[in-house]
Order: structure tokens, then sequence, then C-alpha cells
């Protein structure tokens, strides 16, 4: 007989497999092919061709703690345990239990250790939410990556980028003979559009709608305009002079309807709520006028020990908020003639006083230039809520009906105009431009536009908050509109 010749037939065999271990038998009535396999504890015969898997490498990608095989291919001393811990600790984090570290050292695995699905292991399959639990010094860490699992659906969306406030004002007014005067108030808009600005003697009207100006009134050349307030349907106009009297103009026929008196020195603030006309003046008292009836007022409310600089009206007509240079700040109400609070930790005057349109019994005051404060109230108790250093005084404070959101004026110093996001006093927006102090302030019926007054003897109108329905950051006029404009 010939010796057998090997001959190539192009199949790999794995080992353990010799070409006699792989036949193909012909059969009278059909052909097919069936191989008869051998592995290394069995041998089978099937239609399929099924590897031995006894050379193969799958328990380097096992997470349990397996001692390697001797078919394995020699790797570098530490590589494959290096690599099992660092696989492990990415897919289930630093809490993960190796099972090799249940069963005591040494044992022959006499039930001590368990399976990677064991309890033991409560993190497995399951999105990781606590980044506290991963590993920081991993650098493929999800900590370090951002997010524990992308497909996540409690992750967080993104913050929101700052609203974009405009840094110049759109509109320049010159407001000659404007005071620069801590205690009066001369400038307030209407609910009709119209912005009433007090400038010397005379009161001028401008509406925004068409930049006409009319003047309303001329006190003559023995008294001056102290105070200006319109009423809330914006019709008329209530005026303050420095003889102590409160005048009454209709704002659209430019006629008087109504002088009363009762102050001896000048009336430098006034506040109107749905009925009442309250005037403080430098004579330390608060007067209640009611133009129903004859008399020059119906009620004085005394608490103050120097000039009453500050008043309003809460939004509700319940309660009325008074500032002073005594530093103090008071809270009255409809049922007595005495203060309910009486809130003195400023340390200045307090002229700057507005209410919360979007929360009852939410009152903001600022403080002078000794105090440079913000602070708020909770008028129910009287309680100080919070308080911020603005780092200049504060002229005046103004609550948006838009979003929650309050803007300052400021003197001394900066001169500068703040809005800031309530309740966490974050700063929206810091705009200059006023060479003196910001001393007036009053809002656009919409709420959208603000205008400041100051001793520069300018008004400047900013765009600062959004619309109601459309929350969306305001528009920058100020390239194409800073072109002055005369008031008188």
């Amino acid at each position: 007989m010939e010796s057998p010749q090997k001959t190539k037939t192009g199949l790999n065999l794995p080992a353990g497999m010799n070409q006699t271990s792989l036949r193909l038998e012909t059969f009278s009535s059909s052909f097919r092919g069936i191989s008869t396999l051998s592995s290394p504890s069995k041998s089978t015969c099937s239609d399929r061709f099924i590897p031995c898997r006894s050379s193969s490498r799958l328990h380097a990608f096992d997470l349990q703690d397996k001692e390697p095989t001797t078919t394995t291919t020699p790797v570098k001393e530490g590589g494959n345990e290096a690599y099992s811990r660092l696989l492990k600790s990415e897919l289930f984090g630093s809490d993960f239990v190796s099972p090799s570290l249940l069963s005591p050292a040494g044992s022959g695995g006499g039930g001590g250790a368990s399976s990677p699905m064991s309890p033991c292991t409560p993190n497995m399959l399951r999105f990781k939410t606590d980044r506290s639990n991963s590993s920081p010094c991993s650098p493929f860490s999800p900590s370090i990556l951002g997010n524990d699992n992308g497909l996540s659906s409690d992750s967080s969306p993104p913050p929101k980028p700052p609203r974009k406030v405009p840094k110049t004002p759109h509109k320049v007014l010159d407001a000659p003979s404007l005071q620069d005067d801590f205690y009066l108030n001369v400038v307030d808009w209407s609910s009709q559009n119209v912005l009433a600005v007090g400038l010397g003697t005379c009161v001028y009207l401008w509406t925004a709608s068409n930049s006409k100006v009319t003047k309303l009134c001329d006190l003559g050349p023995n008294d001056s305009v102290c105070s200006l307030q319109w009423t809330r349907e914006g019709s008329y106009i209530s005026v303050g002079t420095s003889h102590g009297q409160v005048q009454v103009w209709d704002g659209t026929q430019c006629k008087r309807v109504r002088t009363m008196g009762g102050h001896q020195t000048r009336t430098g603030v006034l506040a109107w709520n749905s009925r009442i006309l309250s005037s403080g003046s430098r004579d330390r008292n608060i007067l209640q006028h009611d133009i129903r009836v004859q008399s020059d007022y119906v009620s004085k409310l005394v608490g103050h020990k120097s000039e009453v600089c500050g008043l309003k009206w809460s939004h509700d007509d319940r309660e009325l908020a008074s500032g002073g240079n005594d530093n103090q700040l008071l809270v009255w109400n409809n049922h007595s003639q005495q203060p309910v609070h009486k809130l003195t930790e400023h340390t200045a005057a307090v002229k700057a006083i507005t209410w919360s349109p979007h929360q009852s019994s939410l009152l903001a005051s600022g403080g002078g230039t000794a105090d440079r404060c913000i602070r708020f109230w909770n008028t129910t108790n009287g309680h100080q809520l919070n308080s911020i250093d603005s780092g200049s005084q504060v002229c005046n404070l103004a609550w948006s009906k838009n979003v929650n959101e309050i803007v300052s004026t400021h003197g001394y110093s900066q001169n500068q105009i703040m809005l800031w996001k309530y309740p966490s006093m974050a700063k929206v927006a810091t705009l200059t431009g006023h060479s003196m102090r910001v001393l007036y302030l009053a809002t656009s019926p919409d709420g959208q536009t603000i205008v400041t007054g100051a001793g520069d003897e300018t008004l400047r109108f900013w765009n600062v908050f959004p619309s109601v329905k459309m929350q969306t950051p305001v528009r920058d006029t100020g390239l194409w509109s800073l072109g002055r404009t005369q008031i008188r």
C-alpha cells in the first residue's frame, strides 16, 4: 500500500480535529451532505458546522474573576486583570462588588461566589443617576464626560442663555430745569401712554405714540413742581407744589379740576389708589384726599419724624407703604391711623418703594447713600425676607409686571441702572449713561420700557423687559435712535 499523502483541503480545522473526522457520504436516494463532528467531549452528527470552543478566549470578556486556562495565549502580566477592572468600573461604577471578593480567600468556591447578576450588584442594568458613585479617577468616567448615561430620560436640559438687554437707550429727551433733588418725584407715565414731567414751574406732557409735547400748566414764578402722579385710569394727574398744595388736572383737556391744601410746606410725593390720593410732605405728615368730598383731606397719618419722600399703595389697595428721611419704612392699612409695621433696618432715607405685582404682601425698599441696601419684607408679619447691598444710593425701585424682575436706579457713586431677577437677586444687566444721580423712574403701560431722569437734564428710554405674551429678548434699537429730542 502506498503511504497516505498530506493534501491541502482548504479548511482551517480547530485543534483536536483531523481530516478523518470530516466525511461526506453519498446516498443513492438523494444527495445529502452530513458532517460528522468530533469535539474533545463528544461526537455528534449535524447539518451545521459547530467549531470547538476549547481554543477560544471568551473568558477574556467575562466579568467574573476566573483563572486563565492553559490554552490562553500568554499576555503581559496583569493585562487582563487591569482591563477587566477598567471595564467593570465603566459599565457598573465603582460600587460594583467583584464576585471573587464575596468568597473567602483560598476556598474552593463552595457557595461563596455569586454571579454578576446576583442581588449583591443592585446597580446592574440600571440607569445611574447618582454621579457621586462614578469613579472620578478614570479618564473615561461618566462624570467627566458630562452625563452618566446619554439615554437617561431625567437628564436636565441645558440652561437657557441669559436674556439680552440693550445697553443703550433707544431714545433720549432733553429736559431743561429737571431738578437734581433726591426728595422730589416729578416723572410719571400714565396707563394711556402719556409721560408727565415737571420742569421747574411747569408740567409737560409727552405723548409716546406721536412724540407730541403739550404744556399742562405753569405754577408761576413763586412756586415749583415737586411731585406728579397719574390716576390708574390715566385721565387725571395730581401735582404737588412747593407751597404744600395738591392740584388735580384733567390730562386730556389740560384743565385744573381741584386744589387741596393741608400741608405746611412742599409736597414731595403722591400716590393714588382706586379712589384715595395720598400725599407726603416735608412737614412729616401724610394726608388722605378724596376728591368726591369738599374737605381738603379726610384723614392724616402721623408717624414719620422727618420728611416723607416715598409713598406707594399696594395693588389691592389694602396697604400703604411710606418712607422718610428718618430712615423708617412704615406700613399702614385702611382700618387704623397708626402704622401696623415700623421697619427700621434701613440706615438712610427711604425713597425707593415698590410692591410685587406677583405676590401679595411682598414689599421692596431701598436706602440712601449710607445704607445702599435693597430689602424685602413680608407685610403680613413685618419680617425681613432678604437684603442685598447694591453698592450705591438707591433712588428708585420698580417691579416688572411682565416678569418677576426688579429695576433699580442709583445715585452716588455709580449713577447706574440695575436689573435684578427675583428672588435670587442675580444681576440681569447694568445700564449706564447718566452722568448724575438717576433720581427719577417710570414704567411704560405695556411694561417693557422704562424712562429714567437725572440731574444731567436728560430723560432716557430703555427697553429692559420682555412682553407678557412673548418672552423674547427685546430689540436693541439704540443704534438708530440715539438722536436727542427736546421735551419742551
